[in-house]
């Protein structure tokens, strides 16, 4: 199937797509090897949490990985970092929500092709009536890539934090929404939150110090307890990133 346009208009083609797209993977472990070397994080994890993350990867465990949004720079942040932690086998195997924006310029996209992405149509750009139904798809695609063994990786944010790097904004419920559908799909993702600083004034977007961390495999509920897990839980990884920057 060609990649059609990612346009709102043209949401069902969008997410037909995506829905079984796989990039190469081979290609996509060097790139987020060179994006290591490039942007060098700095990684710490809870205590006990580096082993185990490497157990529920062992056991062929799907994550959802739950980052917080800083700068337009976090997503190559994520990529260095898993490359440098038990993320690395899941690289070719882990699909980033992405907004819709940088699926526009062709070479762009190549990129975040190659780096496992779906395009997110957002409220704040389209309105919310206009995205609901494109909304609902995302996540039952998402949920689907993630019953089929994929792992997922989010910025439960939304959009970039502008106003205090230290305190994360409000965890919608749409990864309630994805948590829970995949868990009807016979599939029981843990929760992995990775916390990223780049110093007090989130300028330095290089040698990042990020936070991993431990994970959480008992999410069952509602989508809205389910965010507010994730709120709770993230914002401890953002804790421990700002205090060992």
């Amino acid at each position: 199937m060609d990649a059609p346009e990612v346009s709102l208009d043209n949401y069902e083609a969008v997410y037909e797509y995506y829905r079984g797209h796989q990039q190469n993977r081979f290609v996509a472990k060097l790139a987020y090897a060179a994006l290591a070397l490039k942007y060098r994080p700095r990684i710490a994890y809870a205590p006990g949490a580096e082993a185990a993350l490497a157990a529920l990867l062992g056991r062929g465990t799907q994550l959802v990985v739950a980052v917080n949004h800083l700068t337009e720079s976090d997503q190559f942040t994520l990529a260095a970092t898993a490359w440098r932690t038990p993320l690395r086998r899941v690289i070719g195997r882990t699909r980033v929500l992405a907004k819709d924006e940088l699926f526009v310029d062709p070479a762009q996209r190549k990129k975040v092709d190659m780096m496992g992405s779906i395009p997110v149509f957002r409220s704040k750009n389209h309105g919310l009536r206009a995205v609901s139904d494109a909304g609902r798809v995302m996540m039952d695609v998402a949920a689907q890539r993630l019953s089929e063994g994929d792992c997922l990786a989010i910025f439960p944010e939304g959009t970039c934090n502008t106003e205090d790097p230290r305190t994360l904004q409000h965890v919608n419920s749409g990864i309630g929404h994805i948590v829970s559908r995949a868990e009807k799909l016979g599939c029981s993702p843990a929760l992995l939150s990775v916390g990223i600083s780049y110093g007090p004034d989130a300028g330095q977007v290089k040698s990042a110090r990020v936070f991993i961390g431990t994970p959480v495999d008992d999410l069952g509920g509602k989508p809205m307890d389910i965010a507010r897990v994730v709120q709770a839980d993230l914002q401890r990884a953002v804790d421990g990133a700002v205090a060992s920057y």
